[in-house]
């Protein structure tokens, strides 16, 4: 049964039409970022590579920037950083899905994609929608090509999760191990603690709950969302997106985080164990709900979503007046090296790099170099040493600081209250930065920490200013779009 009307979406068509007017001479559009055409977008849902091709699904609310009633976008690519828009490939259309088309994940099996998802509803009446009023179904759809659905049916209703919960279970991620298929999904239990279930199923239609994989301890937040599993040859990665996470002197600043567990799986007892602290996945102002998938040449892609629910006061996005809010980070490769997670840039955005410069230097007080597009580009700063202080000054009013024991990211007016994050280092070696128009992303010593960040400059400086007592070499290219 449909939920929405023709008048919904003739309505919906003719607001589209008036953001995207709005929204096409916006100088903060982003370059070579992917972002929604109009309106509001959030979680990255079913990434996948099928038969050569890129899918990214995303939350998306294409009538309003302040968010709304949840559709999954869908773009494709053949190389990763060129992507076509494509038609909305689900909507809020059913009785089990009628409040949102929420987040989920995307497997391959045998020629065909199978998708899992929320359908979220919200019930009328006097209810809190944590403890009363919300129905969260985990739903399974069928496609031949990614672009249509060909089967769709609730797999696990809400009525059928265990007891000892709220209305809050969702997120569903899906992946093989020995023949026999598992899902897990997030939760928020009765007292309050972040809890990720098991399900398993022989078939990927019949699905039966095999307990917690893991749960968290009160400190650890109340709800855990958008868990994701994977293996590598030296541990196994469970990142999830925990709320409540009460912030330290220089993590989990941001309202909710996400972050990973490196370690092993008890598979007899179904059991995710832990041998590392949980460790924050991006450290700048804008990085929520991340999902990683396995592509066709074996590499784990991340991608997450540029921005965060709930930032509330503190800062925000002038593009909402214009018609539109948030992005995707660039998609991430993700390996573990010596028992470090690493995130790096895929290879395949070199293609966009252009206008070589390159140059070595000490830095005695402050060193001023020519930049004259700061809009679009990419620097790899290599540090031989910083005697005091390193400070670079670059956009409007961004700056990257090291003192020998904290590295810093800080906005002026440009970040829309956005002041800065941190990240204590023992050593800085290299600095990579990839700006585009309205963000900046900064990838430390090899991708053993990133820092996200939307900015918003009026006016971009034609000079990238080196300040304090170093040495080091750096390359730049600007980056086309």
């Amino acid at each position: 049964m449909s939920e929405l009307t023709n008048q919904y979406w003739e309505n919906l068509a003719h607001v589209q039409a008036e953001l995207k007017e709005k929204i096409k001479n916006d100088p903060w559009r982003l370059a070579f970022h992917q972002m929604p055409e109009t309106g509001w977008l959030n979680d990255p849902n079913g990434a996948v590579q099928y038969k050569g091709v890129y899918h990214l699904y995303h939350q998306y609310v294409p009538d309003n920037p302040d968010g709304g009633l949840v559709h999954w976008a869908h773009k494709t690519s053949a190389d990763m950083v060129h992507f076509k828009e494509e038609d909305l490939f689900l909507s809020p259309d059913k009785a089990y899905n009628k409040d949102g088309v929420y987040s989920g994940s995307a497997f391959v099996k045998d020629d065909e994609i199978h998708f899992f998802y929320t359908g979220n509803v919200k019930h009328p009446g006097e209810h809190d929608y944590t403890f009363s009023g919300r129905e969260q179904n985990t739903v399974h759809i069928v496609s031949k090509d990614g672009f249509t659905v060909d089967f769709e049916e609730v797999v696990i209703p809400h009525e059928d999760y265990p007891e000892g919960f709220t209305d809050h279970i969702r997120d569903p991620k899906v992946f093989e191990k020995n023949g026999t298929y598992y899902m897990v999904l997030g939760s928020r239990a009765l007292n309050h603690r972040g809890k990720i279930l098991l399900y398993v199923s022989s078939d990927l239609y019949d699905w039966t709950y095999k307990g917690v994989f893991i749960e968290g301890e009160k400190e650890m937040g109340y709800m855990w969302e958008c868990p994701d599993f994977f293996e590598t040859d030296e541990k196994d990665v469970l990142i999830f997106s925990p709320q409540g996470l009460k912030a330290t002197l220089h993590e989990f600043e941001n309202t909710h985080n996400s972050g990973y567990y490196l370690g092993s799986v008890d598979w007899d007892q179904n059991k995710f164990i832990s041998d590392s602290d949980f460790k924050e996945l991006d450290r700048g102002f804008d990085f929520y709900a991340p999902q990683t998938f396995e592509d066709e040449s074996g590499r784990r892609i991340l991608w997450g979503w540029m921005g965060l629910g709930d930032i509330g006061p503190e800062y925000s996005n002038p593009t909402v007046a214009r018609g539109w809010q948030h992005a995707m980070t660039l998609p991430r490769q993700l390996t573990v090296e010596n028992g470090q997670l690493k995130q790096r840039p895929l290879k395949e955005y070199q293609m966009l790099r252009t206008n070589k410069g390159e140059k070595a230097f000490t830095i005695q007080e402050s060193v001023e170099l020519d930049a004259k597009n700061q809009k679009t580009f990419e620097m790899i700063i290599s540090i031989e040493e910083v005697k005091d202080k390193l400070s670079i000054h670059l956009k409007e009013d961004t700056v990257l600081s090291y003192d020998n024991h904290l590295f810093s990211l800080s906005h002026g007016p440009s970040g829309f209250g956005r002041s800065e994050r941190t990240v204590e280092l023992d050593d800085l070696t290299q600095i990579h930065v990839i700006a585009d128009t309205s963000s900046i992303e900064i990838f430390l010593n090899d991708g053993d920490y990133v820092l996200s960040s939307r900015v918003y400059p009026k006016h971009e400086r034609d000079t990238i200013l080196f300040e304090g007592e170093s040495t080091l070499s750096l390359v730049k290219w600007d980056l086309k779009s």
